[in-house]
């Protein structure tokens, strides 16, 4: 599935989870910080970032982690495996040309900007960016996860959004 984003956002909710995703405006360098290093990845016009809520959640708070890294370019914190935050990281975010949703990681401590934490029902979700200059989201999908609503979300004033519900294909 593609769909065409612009400025505008992606928002795909299961039962009790969600995902949103939203294009970079411009092209800038993404910090991710480890114990150890730091990383700097280069995100072009037209990639991906894509915010994971695994337990649900504000799909403001979403909003504003997605802007805090699109906009204002805050670095992405990976932390170490087995770390006591982990389990108080609500939402998650990554960055790149193509993200994997998987739910078999732990939250907040992959660097790897390719793979994201996610719920069980939105696990093995496939986003890609669309190629060229234009500005959206590929969608590959599991035939079982055609039953899940996608939103497609624009923001009127900063604290207000409005909504269209996209068709999913057979």
């Amino acid at each position: 599935m593609i769909i065409p984003l612009q400025s505008n956002y992606l928002v795909c909710h299961g039962t009790s989870s969600f995902f949103l995703v939203a294009c970079a405006t411009h092209a800038f360098s993404l910090y991710i910080e480890t114990v150890d290093e730091e990383y700097s990845q280069w995100i072009e016009r037209g990639d991906l970032i894509v915010i994971s809520a695994p337990e649900g959640g504000e799909l403001m708070q979403a909003w504003h982690l997605c802007e805090l890294v699109r906009r204002y370019h805050i670095p992405v914190v990976a932390l170490p495996k087995g770390h006591p935050g982990s389990s108080r990281l609500k939402m998650v975010v990554s960055a790149g040309e193509r993200v994997e949703l998987n739910c078999g990681i732990i939250r907040g401590t992959h660097p790897e900007q390719y793979l994201i934490c996610a719920s069980s029902e939105l696990s093995g979700m496939q986003l890609a960016r669309l190629d060229g200059d234009e500005m959206g989201v590929r969608v590959d999908m599991p035939d079982h996860m055609r039953d899940l609503r996608f939103l497609l979300v624009w923001t009127v004033h900063e604290e207000q959004f409005c909504e269209t519900e996209i068709d999913v294909p057979s």
